[in-house]
């Protein structure tokens, strides 16, 4: 019977409690407000309840039954605090604790959410970013193959159609099938090879333990492309670029080597870490493989090697 008497002011406390006092009053730093507000109310709930109890002790247990005036009430404020505020507000205070938890995880589910769309966001540009920049490059290149009236241009115009369908139809999705992205590197090489035709001994090798493996796309293309543009176009000699892509049940192991020009130690080392695709690519990682994966390069006078690992479970 008394928890009865007390539930119209524990759901009036409440509401008042969460919706208004702590966000329009507390969070807003009215501290002084916020003291009186909570006194106040609390002390005319609390004289709610006594009447309340009253009134259905006096309708369902009458032998317990003591007739109070509303003046003796009020002018007993030790007694509604000790009887009477336990039994109220200790249910306020945990409708109050169960908001601001709701509340809390909702927060952080949307800022999940914010943060997975800012970089799905960020993904979708980093791969438009790559389509023009590739394109760009290859275009050069044919644009060589034109100038000496080469008999392979047709050839690349071919195979670069096939190259632009798959990186801007065929690889939207979050993953694709690495088989699709070794085919891309393949035919990025024979674009190069017949571009640079002796100059060039190269050497792609890949084993999969599993056909159906699926990574993240554009990523290897853009160190691929480094390796082409910072050891073979600005190399006059012979050069010689290698490319290993292993993969096993836990992770993915992509090698690219490339000889560097003659050229300054300061001026390699620019060279080989600069442009877009270099850089397009980590931030990919980043984004699709926060702390699964391992990017490391090693750089002499006369070659560089980049070595990516990236964990598949």
């Amino acid at each position: 019977m008394s928890s009865l008497s007390f539930l119209p002011a524990q759901l009036l406390a409440s509401y008042f409690l969460v919706y208004y006092q702590v966000p329009k009053l507390l969070f807003k730093k009215k501290y002084l407000k916020f003291g009186v507000s909570f006194l106040i109310s609390a002390y005319m709930l609390l004289v709610l309840s006594k009447l309340l109890s009253m009134y259905l002790t006096e309708i369902f247990v009458p032998k317990y039954y003591e007739p109070k005036s509303l003046i003796e009430i009020i002018s007993d404020p030790f007694h509604l605090a000790v009887v009477y505020f336990p039994s109220v507000y200790v249910f306020v205070f945990l409708m109050l604790m169960t908001k601001a938890f709701k509340d809390r995880f909702e927060e952080r589910h949307q800022l999940e959410v914010l943060q997975k769309e800012k970089a799905n966001t960020e993904l979708k540009f980093l791969k438009a970013q790559t389509n023009p920049h590739f394109l760009f490059n290859t275009l050069n290149n044919l644009y060589s193959l034109t100038l000496e009236q080469s008999e392979k241009a047709p050839e690349v115009v071919l195979k670069l159609s096939g190259m632009l369908d798959y990186m801007l139809y065929r690889c939207k999705d979050a993953e694709v099938p690495l088989k699709n992205e070794i085919a891309l590197i393949q035919d990025y090489i024979d674009l190069e090879s017949l571009r640079y035709g002796k100059k060039l001994t190269l050497d792609f090798t890949y084993h999969l333990h599993d056909l159906n493996v699926k990574i993240a796309p554009l990523i290897l293309i853009s160190f691929v492309e480094n390796a082409f543009k910072h050891g073979a176009s600005i190399n006059r000699k012979e050069s010689v670029i290698k490319i290993e892509l292993t993969t096993n049940d836990d992770q993915l192991c992509f090698k690219v080597f490339n000889t560097l020009p003659v050229r300054k130690q300061s001026d390699t080392e620019n060279e080989s870490h600069s442009g877009i695709g270099y850089s397009n690519s980590q931030r990919q990682l980043e984004l699709n493989y926060k702390n699964k994966y391992d990017l490391k390069n090693t750089k002499t006078d006369e070659d560089f090697q980049l070595i990516l690992t990236i964990k598949l479970k």
